[in-house]
């Protein structure tokens, strides 16, 4: 079975932080996120690899492409 999108409430749960933080990294750490008409959707694989490679490090700076 494919792996379903989560919303806010289901990311911030699963990652144990508050859904502003979640809206926070999506604006300025390019957390892997997409717009589904007004709702921000997200896939468990995206997020656990942008984790993983340090996206969620208060030290890291995102660098707008």
């Amino acid at each position: 079975m494919l792996d379903r999108w989560l919303s806010v409430e289901e990311i911030a749960d699963y990652l144990g932080v508050s859904k502003d933080s979640i809206y926070a990294w999506i604006a300025k750490k390019n957390m892997p996120a997409h717009r589904v008409g007004r709702f921000w959707k997200f896939q468990r694989a995206d997020v656990d690899a942008w984790v993983k490679s340090g996206g969620s490090d208060e030290n890291q700076i995102a660098i707008a492409d």
